[in-house]
This record gives structure tokens, sequence and C-alpha cells, in this order.
């Protein structure tokens, strides 16, 4: 697989994102096997960027690419991600409870949790899950500048953060990537964050390439989803959004006819041609879908088909029930 720069950080055009392998995408259960079946393939078909957080499971998606990776680990890059989960000084069990939260002992905590669940003496790339309006950015950054010093983390990333946050952020220490919902159908970073992205030198990882599966054409309804998929709570998987989100499905697959991939394909194949400054991270939990996805970086798209990709509008509906805590 080519490769591509975070700032100086070096990894596969596309990466693997692993938090749908044990939670949330909850319909189709669990497999350990086929998840660690995939991460084995991925590794020996290039990629490098797996992405976890401790918030997964929660921590079970951690020690399941641990446990994936074995002897391998120093042959990839492990990011991985705290602030999703409040963590009280002292505690002897690790909390539950989700709460944006970046409190220095809170971070102490999950970094020494996510380094013994992952086997390694060092976190690769550890963002910021979320933006924490109770805790200056320049301190969240300083303690993990300390981190870094410490040999623990290698790179420090942020997620879902305004232009201005990732300003402050990057004045403090090298930031060398965000990490955000970007595809076809969300469009936010385009403008400040990624026009900010450029100017500093970082990179963008988005999450979400493939619009939560919407993409990919193979839900043609919401009842196509497990009734306990959080899905169905996300405004546009509401009905009416759904059908308006449909036409965006038709358009991408249309272009996919005549490219001669899929539907899949098309959409990452359209986030690699907006830089090579950004690297996606499609999830899943089965190889056929995996060596679907990397395919996408063999498929050359038209400019004219590039184009009319860019012109869709952004998909119907807010990203999540609640969007308060995003993009601060």
């Amino acid at each position: 697989m080519q490769t591509r720069t975070l700032a100086d950080l070096q990894v596969g055009a596309i990466g693997l994102g692993t938090m749908g392998m044990s939670a949330f995408y909850t319909g189709a259960g669990t497999d350990d096997d086929e998840s660690v079946r995939t991460i084995h393939r991925a590794i020996d078909q290039g990629v490098t960027l797996f992405d976890t957080a401790e918030a997964y499971g929660p921590y079970t998606n951690e020690e399941l690419l641990a446990r994936a990776l074995g002897d391998r680990r120093d042959d990839v890059v492990i990011a991985t991600k705290f602030g999703l989960l409040r963590h009280e000084e002292g505690e002897s069990t690790p909390s539950t409870e989700r709460h944006i939260t970046s409190s220095p002992g809170s971070v102490r905590t999950a970094l020494e949790g996510s380094l013994r669940r992952l086997g390694t003496d060092h976190i690769d790339l550890y963002y910021q899950h979320r933006v924490d309006p109770d805790v200056p950015i320049e301190d969240v950054i300083g303690q993990l500048a300390g981190f870094v010093e410490e040999g623990k983390i290698r790179h420090i990333g942020l997620s879902e953060a305004s232009a201005e946050t990732i300003r402050r952020a990057h004045a403090v220490h090298p930031v060398t990537a965000l990490q955000s919902e970007y595809s076809l159908w969300t469009r936010d970073p385009e403008g400040d964050v990624l026009d900010t992205l450029r100017e500093l030198g970082i990179g963008l990882v988005p999450y979400s390439p493939l619009g939560r599966g919407f993409l990919t054409g193979a839900i043609t309804k919401p009842s196509d989803l497990d009734s306990s998929d959080f899905r169905l709570a996300n405004p546009r998987f509401q009905e009416e959004a759904f059908a308006t989100n449909m036409r965006l499905v038709e358009e991408v697959r249309s272009v996919a006819d005549e490219a001669g991939g899929t539907p899949a394909q098309v959409a990452l194949a359209w986030l690699l041609a907006q830089g090579d400054d950004v690297v996606p991270i499609p999830g899943t939990k089965r190889v056929t879908r995996l060596d679907e996805n990397l395919g996408a970086a063999d498929l050359e798209l038209t400019s004219e088909q590039i184009a009319r990709l860019s012109a869709l509008p952004a998909a119907s509906g807010d990203r999540y029930p609640d969007m308060s805590p995003i993009g601060r």
C-alpha cells in the first residue's frame, strides 16, 4: 500500500478503525475470531494505522487489538484516545461512566490503563477524544507533552476540535493529526479547520468515512438495522432524513458503475483525492469488507467524477442526537 504522512508520522494511505469490532454496531454481534483475522489481513495488506479508544467496549477493544497484534506490534502505528470516560483519583476499578473530561488525574489514569491493555510501553498517536470545555487546551497539551518526554506517547492528536483550539494546542506542542468525521455526507472540516491543518502541517484522519455504513448502499431502510444499533438514534437515520440521504447514495452508486468500483470504494477514493495529508480509517470486522475498502487505494476517479461528488450536498440531519460536545 502507498504511504502518507500525518505531519512527520508515516502510515499506510488507508487505516483501520476497530471500534465496531467491540461496540455500538451491535446488530451482528461481535466475533473476536473474525476481527482478529481482519486485523491480521490488514497488516498483510500494508495497513499500518490501527485506531482504537479506551471508550470502545469500554476497554475491550484495546485488549482485542493487543491480542490480535501479538508480536507484530512494532510493525504498526497504534492510535488510541482518552477523554470520554471519567477516572477518579485512586479508583481501583476502571470507570464505565461516559463523561467528557481531561482533568490531569483522569488523563494520567487513562494513559496508564491504555498502555497496560495494549501491552505496550508507548502509544504512537494519542488523541484527546473530545475537547473538555472545563480544562484549557493548553493545559491538556502541556500534560501530553510531558508524556512525550517520558516516552509514553510519540505523537499528539485531537478529535473534533475547532480551528481555534487546534491553533492554541499546536502553539504548546506540535499536533500530528486531527481525527474528525469527514465523508461525502459530512463535510464539516472543509473551510477553517482544513485550512488551519494545512497551514500548520497537521494531518487529517477522517472517521466514519463511509457515513456509518450509509454510503455503501447496504442499508436501504432504517429497519435494516438491529433494534439495539445506536444508529437508529442518529438523526440522519430517521425516516425523513433517511429518504433524502438515499439520493446521495444513488449518485455515489452511479459513479461507482462508471469507475468500475463499489460505492464504498468510490466514497473512500473521493476522500483520498482530497489531499495526501488525508488518511481515512474505515471500520469493519470482516475480511471481505476490509479487502473491498483497501481496493479504494487503486481506484482512480476522473476529475469530472471528483467534481460531481464534491458538488453533492451534505447529508440531511445532525450527525449525533446531541451535537453540543462537537467541534469545540
